[in-house]
């Protein structure tokens, strides 16, 4: 009877030990979440578009294209202008939010003049930040989509 005990217990033994080895790993890293992307570094002017027309070389835009901007997780900011500064510089601290479950990213400043503090979040990956918002330039509204990089 002991020598039955004995080989039972060997044999839960071994399936105590071997069946967690046969579950798969599950090596995938969980998705980052937008606070998490937008956060992990500074960010710097790459192009804009108008209208799906390239308007990055625009004289208007010169001044933003050396700035970089970067997105605390307590939700504050820095904002650096580069050496061709604007006429409006952007602040070098500000706050920011996302809004409508993360659909919007609302900042404490207009960064574009004829703009507004809120962005369409048309894209966020761990390289690009692609935003979007209706500029006035004169009298005339105009969808402008802005493309940042790291």
């Amino acid at each position: 009877m002991k020598n039955k005990i004995t080989l039972f217990l060997a044999f839960l033994s071994t399936i105590v030990i071997v069946i967690p080895a046969c579950e798969k790993e599950n090596n995938t890293p969980a998705a980052k979440t937008k606070t998490e992307l937008i956060t992990q570094s500074s960010w710097k002017f790459e192009k804009a578009t108008a209208l799906g027309t390239n308007i990055s070389t625009h004289p208007s835009l010169a001044c933003y294209i050396d700035n970089t901007i970067k997105f605390e997780t307590n939700l504050s900011g820095t904002g650096t202008e580069g050496a061709s500064a604007c006429s409006t510089p952007i602040p070098s601290t500000f706050t920011w939010s996302f809004q409508n479950s993360e659909s919007i990213l609302r900042l404490s400043f207009i960064l574009f003049s004829g703009g507004s503090p809120d962005f369409t979040i048309v894209s966020l990956t761990e390289t690009n930040l692609v935003v979007s918002q209706t500029i006035t330039v004169g009298s005339t509204p105009t969808p402008v989509e802005v493309t940042f990089k790291h």
